[in-house]
């Protein structure tokens, strides 16, 4: 059977180029011209994967991306984030609404078809379900809290992800590659520099127990158990 794709995007000419790449590549698209549309094409088949434009009339491609990471039918929907923005927040922004990846217009088909497949070929990471601690800081999955002294900490969907992998594996160094590859997944085309990011708003989220994510220059990153204070 033909991996089935949905193209939501609001500008006809770009919507029928796609659509005719992909038929003559083997996929099966479908194109929906805005976020009523597209979920009414959700609602009777899913597809393999959704091309999401991010400028769209009504929900944008980012409020859209939200909306089905939290439906639990279409939360596991590979979504390709097709977008004019290239600033690296936008980017980034849109890999936090749920994108699994992100293509620039304007781009080439073969990137297009390469990027398509390497979502359907992802590798999703399962993680444990058990709570997890290292110190005082507390993490569990179940109910998604996180807790460092007692006190309770919130934290975004992908810091949460990387945070819980990182407790998983205290005092190991994760290089950037092996962090993409373990809490994203198999996600060939997201730029490592990604990493960084939510690392940065990990340690901000963790607040007074940011200094236990560990810089290690030249390899990644870390989480280590603070040593303990020596008595006076």
């Amino acid at each position: 059977m033909k991996p089935r794709v949905l193209i939501v995007e609001d500008e006809p000419h770009i919507a029928e180029l796609i659509a005719v790449n992909l038929r003559h590549n083997g996929f099966a698209p479908t194109w929906s011209e805005d976020g009523l549309s597209a979920q009414r094409e959700l609602d009777a088949v899913l597809p393999d994967v959704i091309l999401l434009d991010w400028m769209l009339p009504g929900q944008s491609g980012v409020q859209l991306a939200r909306k089905w990471r939290a439906d639990t039918r279409t939360k596991a929907v590979p979504i390709l984030m097709l977008t004019a923005r290239g600033d690296e927040r936008d980017k980034v922004g849109g890999l936090d609404a749920g994108a699994d990846d992100y293509i620039t217009k304007p781009f080439s088909t073969q990137e297009l078809l390469a990027r398509i497949r390497a979502v359907l070929r992802r590798r999703v990471p399962q993680q444990s379900s058990e709570p997890v601690r290292v110190g005082e800081l507390t993490l569990d999955p179940s109910t998604r809290r996180v807790a460092f002294k007692g006190q309770p900490l919130k934290f975004g969907p992908t810091e949460f992800k990387l945070l819980h992998y990182l407790m998983a594996h205290p005092e190991r160094v994760h290089s950037r590659a092996q962090l993409l590859d373990k809490v994203w997944g198999d996600h060939v085309f997201i730029e490592e520099r990604t990493v960084d990011v939510h690392v940065k708003r990990l340690r901000e989220a963790l607040g007074p127990a940011s200094a236990m994510v560990e810089t290690v220059r030249g390899a990644g990153y870390r989480l280590a158990a603070p040593l303990p204070s020596m008595p006076a």
